[in-house]
């Protein structure tokens, strides 16, 4: 008899497990429908680790920072390349410092690199945020890069934290405009992106932001104040972020 009921115990043990798991998984399913991972898959969307130095040291601090820390009190997570690693330290702490924010930027990275980095993350076990603030994909954009590739490999990384955490929300931020002017050649392609990224949105678990306008002036220039290499943000730039993303990120967090 006690055998029986043990064997019992254990089969519902693994039932709840196996429910678990699926239930992860149908939570990742249902992010970005309309950007599903094709088989083969982009480039976009597969893993890779870069050996570029610096993308490696500072991974490598990342993981060394990660692995003693204390996530009780972090409600953000942001994720990203250099655009994200780079914000002002005073800025990023009058926006987020109150809400405990952890930066995950690592300089020159791509989805390829986020989703070679998120599996030896802490996300989803010690590091369980209310909401990740995504910024990522500028440098999937070069000369012959394909829209729906580089869209589908960041639905992949929004894919990914779902699997990871599926208690947090993931805030999609827009990839920024790039370039001058309207003629620079990444403009377009900017646009498209966004315009496939922003069919993630369901406004429940994943959500999208464009605040990349707020950058241009009133004939779409990126001025050097703004960014003085018409890609990284100056303060100004930062602060204009800031404010852009603030109401989003507030109404996401019920504040």
């Amino acid at each position: 008899m006690r055998l029986r009921i043990e064997t019992k115990r254990l089969l519902g043990a693994l039932a709840g497990v196996v429910l678990a798991v699926s239930g992860q998984a149908a939570l990742a399913a249902e992010a970005c429908p309309g950007l599903p991972l094709r088989q083969p898959p982009p480039r976009e969307a597969i893993p890779a680790a870069f050996t570029e130095p610096q993308w490696v040291a500072r991974n490598n601090q990342l993981e060394q920072q990660m692995a003693g820390a204390n996530f009780s009190r972090t409600r953000l997570l942001f994720l990203g390349d250099s655009i994200t690693e780079s914000w002002p330290p005073n800025l990023y702490q009058h926006f987020y410092g109150h809400r405990g924010a952890f930066n995950m930027g690592v300089r020159s990275d791509n989805t390829m690199g986020m989703l070679w980095r998120l599996p030896r993350a802490p996300l989803g076990r010690t590091l369980k945020p209310q909401l990740v603030v995504l910024l990522l994909g500028t440098n999937n954009i070069w000369p012959g890069a394909k829209p729906e590739d580089v869209a589908t490999g960041i639905a992949e990384v929004v894919r990914q934290i779902r699997r990871q955490s599926p208690t947090s929300r993931v805030l999609l931020v827009g990839v920024l405009p790039r370039g001058a002017d309207a003629s620079e050649p990444a403009r377009p392609v900017i646009a498209q992106v966004n315009a496939l990224l922003a069919g993630c949105a369901d406004n429940s678990t994943v959500f999208f932001a464009n605040p990349g306008p707020m950058l241009l002036d009133g004939q779409g220039v990126l001025s050097e104040q703004m960014s003085p290499d018409r890609l990284h943000l100056t303060w100004l730039g930062y602060a204009i972020l800031g404010a852009g993303l603030e109401p989003d990120i507030r109404r996401i967090l019920g504040e």
